[in-house]
């Protein structure tokens, strides 16, 4: 089984700019990532952009529609950021029933100690070989329904609805 990882972005990607104090995109950390888990599965990873969630339109959203539904993997993991997931979440859930999609992000970017990217990014493959077909958010130790989730603001995680 090959896992195909469409990266989208979102904070799990960001990094701290010393110069402007801000949070911005240099390049995915994905590989890094992979490799410092010691993921020994067969992955097939796909840069489609690089953008927070908030900045990202219904043309981005068809982009990664378009991927999953093109791809010949069965197994895919996406990664996003946390504010408007469930909403591609949604749209990827109403229109493909034969594949395993799994999202994920971060609420602290990889890059900064304590990041939570690396242990949802291990959720969501896990997650993505043993669901079943079917689109799913993996945030905060859980598997979500993609029709049963919501961002928590308030709280800072995801919950069921």
């Amino acid at each position: 089984m090959t896992i195909k990882l469409l990266i989208t972005g979102g904070t799990i990607d960001k990094v701290y700019n010393k110069l402007s104090g801000e949070l911005e995109f240099s390049e995915s950390h994905l590989e890094q990532m992979l490799e410092r888990g010691r993921v020994s599965l067969d992955t097939s990873p796909e840069i489609l952009f690089l953008k927070d969630s908030l900045d990202m339109n219904g043309e981005d959203r068809n982009l990664i529609l378009s991927k999953c539904l093109e791809c010949d993997e069965d197994n895919i993991v996406i990664t996003h950021g946390t504010d408007t997931m469930v909403e591609t979440a949604k749209l990827l859930g109403n229109q493909i029933q034969d594949k395993t999609i799994v999202l994920f992000g971060a609420m602290i970017p990889y890059s900064i100690d304590n990041s939570d990217a690396l242990f949802n990014l291990g959720v969501a493959l896990n997650a993505a070989q043993t669901k079943d077909s079917g689109v799913y958010v993996a945030m905060n130790g859980r598997v979500f329904d993609f029709d049963k989730v919501e961002k928590n603001k308030s709280l800072g995680i995801f919950t069921n609805t």
